[in-house]
């Protein structure tokens, strides 16, 4: 069976749950890389377009004149995120504006890691409250036993008296950080590194009119 690996779903954007293949194989995700500030914009054009795409958002209050406004922004300031197979329609991702590159190794796009990516839904859809945050030098990997992110993983770290869960998406080298309780959490071994998860730590620019030269 093969199905259009570029389309929108309709209803609600954050709880796309969508399996989608093409003669049984999963098209992968991908970090398109885009112009600041214009994250929102690039991810309503790619969709009315129908390309997948996800962006990540989170909650911020912001002072505004003279009162405090919630304002949602980007998880991943600069990125969208676009399901994309290579050997099909690429045209409508190049031809947005605004849209830069893919985060790929050299010349070559790399996919991000689906275990990380689908982490950053749950972290998302929980309601806890989430920042975008450095990648994690230290601290201890553990598993969420109890709360709304049960099952994921990641390194358990404190920050000004609060517990905190770091998910990293390695190919961008960026992390997002949701406040826990510490109870939730579980000493687990840390998963050994794939040789790719290294080369993703510096990642290079995939510039996608490469990929119809």
């Amino acid at each position: 069976m093969s199905i259009d690996p570029l389309f929108s779903v309709p209803g609600d954007e954050s709880n796309r749950e969508v399996e989608i293949a093409t003669d049984g194989v999963t098209i992968p995700w991908y970090a398109v890389h885009v112009r600041p500030h214009h994250e929102k914009t690039i991810a309503r054009v790619l969709q009315n377009k129908g390309v997948e795409e996800y962006l990540p958002l989170y909650k911020e209050r912001r002072r505004w004149s003279d009162r405090f406004v919630e304002a949602e922004l980007p998880l991943f300031p600069g990125y969208v995120f676009c399901r994309l197979d290579w050997t099909l329609r690429i045209l409508p991702v190049l031809t947005t504006p605004g849209v830069l590159r893919v985060l790929g190794v050299g010349r070559t796009p790399m996919p991000v890691d689906e275990q990380e990516l689908q982490a950053v839904r749950l972290m998302v859809n929980s309601g806890l409250t989430l920042r975008p945050w450095p990648m994690p030098r230290i601290g201890e990997w553990v598993r969420i036993e109890h709360g709304p992110l049960a099952g994921v993983e990641g390194v358990l770290i404190g920050f000004k008296k609060q517990t905190r869960l770091v998910v990293s998406v390695t190919l961008m080298n960026r992390s997002v950080a949701a406040e826990i309780e510490s109870g939730w959490a579980r000493p687990v071994t840390r998963p050994r590194r794939r040789p790719m998860d290294i080369v993703r730590e510096s990642p290079d620019s995939f510039d996608l009119r490469n990929a119809v030269s």
